[in-house]
């Protein structure tokens, strides 16, 4: 059999051997030499850096709840579901599969949705005594708790309910 087309340059030599033209291939790096070495795996799966960046995550999330919520004067449900993914997914992410930590991220949702209510109960207090937020949620706290509890109804519970629910998902969609 003979081929109608001439072989190229670059293919095999006559002999069938490839590199038998004197070309090497390519030696690969060397790790240390002139390569770096491959950036650190993200912490993934500490379980105390998930709780500790859920409870970051919560007051973070919690005060911007409250702030935004005093200044419309009313509470948002999507709203809530943030504070609660935020602290869900920032648990999951940095804790890793444990089943404590939707659990934990679910409670402390709980507690950054009422830091939230407490911070608008303050920002609209404040507004109308001209106090700054700070000092009515600081120095009159007893008073905002009077008034949160004064002032809670059906849809402060499911607040919390969507807030708990969306934690612990988030904590989960983490995960995968």
């Amino acid at each position: 059999m003979s081929q109608s087309t001439p072989p190229s340059e670059q293919s095999t030599p006559a002999s069938g051997a490839p590199f038998t033209d004197g070309t090497a291939p390519a030696p690969a790096p060397v790790l240390g030499a002139d390569v770096p070495a491959p950036a650190p795996a993200p912490a993934r799966g500490n379980v105390a850096l998930g709780l500790v960046a859920a409870l970051v995550a919560a007051l973070v999330a919690g005060g911007v709840y409250g702030g935004v919520a005093g200044a419309i004067e009313r509470e948002i449900g999507w709203a809530a579901i943030g504070v609660g993914f935020l602290v869900g997914f920032a648990a999951g992410k940095l804790g890793g599969r444990n089943p404590v930590l939707p659990v934990v991220s679910a409670l402390l949702s709980l507690g950054a949705v009422y830091l939230g209510q407490l911070l608008a109960i303050a920002v609209i207090a404040g507004e109308e005594l001209k106090a700054s937020a700070s000092e009515m949620f600081f120095d009159n706290f007893g008073l905002m708790t009077d008034a949160w509890s004064a002032s809670k109804d059906f849809m402060t519970f499911v607040f919390f309910a969507l807030a708990a629910f969306a934690a612990f998902a988030g904590a989960k969609k983490a995960t995968e």
